[in-house]
């Protein structure tokens, strides 16, 4: 066993992307119609990964492009601390003249500028206007674009609004039309930024909007490389699509675990349960951070309505008397925004169910909404830890934060309905133990590694 082929903590180098070919073929359609795009996602989708992929040669090498007539400028609003319109200027412009060895004539220019300290949008336009004359074209790949529409004590608002003025400024009043700008966020551009004025086009507009959803099934079995035929890795990949989902940052730490785990065991002998239960504690710990930043970025109203889901299915594993929950079918079919939300950022799923009379599996347990055509939609986390985390905040409410939340439930739902899930929510405080239970991970882990299970995983690896 070699070099663990999983990533964590950095971008996936651009050999080993695995799908998104849908939302690439928007990028370069946007690209070569010389127009914009705006990638949104939650944290670990994989925005910085797919810049990363639009940035390499080999992306463009397959669709028969040539580079000599690219210049593709990547960086990250990050980087520019604090940020500054000058400094995201300085920015662009330094990567031009990093990426110019073969126009020695515009990077002597682009140095020059730079040494005045001349970073403007002008002096940009200045460049590119040159650049277009040489039949180049500018490709701007800029994440973090979030950094870019938050105050500093540097920039102002009045600041933020010239800034975005200027880059639609350039976007769409460019001459030679030889420049191409595709940004990442945490959220849709038009939820971030500067109020709009009722007189004013919105600065947005000029993007294509795209997000970044979760990987498909087929997409997470080619990111862990676990063949669909292999009889001995079927039980350890349903457990890791329960824990991680489509979630490419989970995903990633499932399979480095994994592979360090399995790679540290090889050549001994390995007691099954003991060795899932240690994968399971350490996968919680190595992912906590992850579930602390989508629930820190979730909104109180999107929180609650998690809790609710997590009520929901926790009483279905429980006894059916345990707490009351009747009628929140018609709170969440009244949310479609927030639960919008939640699907884009990878924290929910919602999955149509065609029925055919009374459903009688699994999916009784969950909350679902009526849709138009009379289908049920099944509201589930994408993640069962990230469902364990949210029972988890729950269990560690205390009565004045129960009273500060309960402010917030009665902005979804009735007052009888609030009292119900007050109460449901002390029955918590109340049955840890019955609840852990009812949670347990290293059961199922354990289940998935069944006697010769783990030495034929060394196969995989």
């Amino acid at each position: 066993m070699g070099k663990n082929p999983f990533i964590v903590g950095q971008p996936v180098p651009p050999e080993s992307f695995v799908g998104r070919k849908s939302e690439i073929d928007a990028a370069f359609d946007q690209i070569f119609n010389r127009s914009h795009l705006a990638i949104w996602g939650g944290a670990g989708m994989g925005k910085s990964s797919f810049l990363e992929k639009l940035a390499s040669p080999q992306v463009w090498e397959e669709r028969g492009e040539d580079l000599s007539k690219i210049v593709i400028v990547l960086f990250s609003c990050q980087s520019i601390n604090p940020f500054t319109p000058s400094g995201f200027w300085r920015e662009v412009l330094s990567g031009m003249r990093d990426q110019l060895d073969i126009e020695p004539d515009l990077q002597t220019e682009i140095e020059t500028l730079l040494a005045q300290g001349l970073t403007t949008k002008d002096c940009l336009r200045q460049i590119l206007r040159k650049l277009g004359r040489k039949g180049k074209s500018l490709v701007l790949l800029v994440d973090d674009y979030d950094a870019a529409l938050q105050e500093n004590k540097q920039y102002t608002e009045a600041d933020m609004v010239t800034f975005l003025s200027e880059c639609r400024n350039l976007a769409y009043h460019s001459k030679e039309r030889n420049l191409s700008m595709i940004v990442t966020s945490l959220m849709r551009l038009n939820e971030l930024g500067p109020p709009l004025s009722p007189a004013s086009s919105p600065w947005y507009n000029h993007y294509l909007f795209q997000s970044l959803k979760l990987l498909t099934e087929q997409e997470a079995e080619q990111l862990l490389g676990i063949a669909p035929q292999t009889p001995e890795s079927q039980p350890l990949r349903d457990i890791i699509r329960e824990i991680a989902g489509g979630h490419p940052a989970l995903l990633q730490n499932a399979g480095s675990l994994l592979y360090r785990k399995l790679r540290t065991a090889q050549g001994t002998a390995m007691d099954a349960q003991a060795f899932a239960t240690a994968f399971a504690r350490e996968f919680k710990s190595d992912t906590r951070q992850i579930f602390q930043n989508i629930w820190d970025r979730c909104s109180e109203e999107e929180q609650s309505l998690l809790m609710l889901i997590a009520l929901y299915g926790l009483k279905g594993r429980l006894n059916e008397e345990s707490y009351d929950l009747s009628d929140l079918d018609i709170i969440f079919s009244q949310k479609e925004r927030e639960l919008t939300n939640l699907e884009e950022q990878g924290v929910i799923t919602r999955t149509e169910l065609v029925e055919q009379g009374k459903v009688t599996n699994i999916h009784e347990k969950r909350v679902g909404i009526r849709t138009e055509q009379g289908n049920k939609k099944i509201l589930s986390f994408t993640s069962s830890l990230m469902e364990e985390w949210v029972i988890q905040e729950l269990r560690n409410t205390n009565n004045e934060s129960l009273e500060k939340r309960r402010k917030v439930f009665l902005n979804l739902m009735s007052h009888e309905q609030t009292k119900n899930v007050t109460q449901a929510i002390r029955w918590l405080w109340n049955h840890t133990q019955e609840i852990s239970s009812a949670l347990e991970l290293f059961g199922k882990l354990s289940a998935a590694f069944p006697k010769g299970a783990i030495q034929g995983l060394f196969n995989w690896m």
